[in-house]
């Protein structure tokens, strides 16, 4: 996806654009985020994301999860890193599970009713809520 990986973090002062630089030395080199990390951020969603939206990755990451920010942000792109943790919804096996749960919390759902949970999803809220990787979120952020 990007020509350029950054193997060693030797040398990313001689590959990287001078405002990434400067973004890494502020904020990795001072101990407020791991270099490692922050390089393979790069490598997997380029240099203006991380210079535009690292912090709001990070933030999000240490509040609901690294996996679920990445699925996120695969989903919707970098820019939306912000969004991620209110859009989130919880983890499930299908939007089948996700569905059954939803109504069955709003106590919609009478016990002795027969639902096709699937179907429930496809037709009601999978035009309000994305699955992603496993990941529940809210698609009006």
């Amino acid at each position: 996806i990007h020509p350029m990986t950054i193997t060693m973090t030797a040398n990313y002062k001689e590959v990287l654009q001078p405002k990434t630089v400067e973004f890494i030395e502020e904020n990795c080199i001072e101990g407020e985020y791991d270099l490692d990390d922050a390089l393979k951020f790069i490598d997997e969603h380029g240099e203006t994301d991380f210079v535009l939206f690292y912090d709001d990755y990070i933030r999000a990451g240490e509040n609901i999860g690294y996996d679920v920010v990445d699925a996120f942000i695969e989903y919707h792109g970098g820019s939306y890193a912000e969004h991620a943790e209110d859009a989130y919804r919880g983890n499930y096996n299908s939007g089948a599970d996700f569905a059954e749960e939803y109504y069955s919390d709003i106590g919609e759902v009478p016990a002795f009713l027969v639902v096709d949970w699937e179907a429930t999803w496809d037709q009601s809220l999978s035009y309000d809520f994305d699955f992603v990787d496993g990941y529940v979120f809210s698609s009006s952020f």
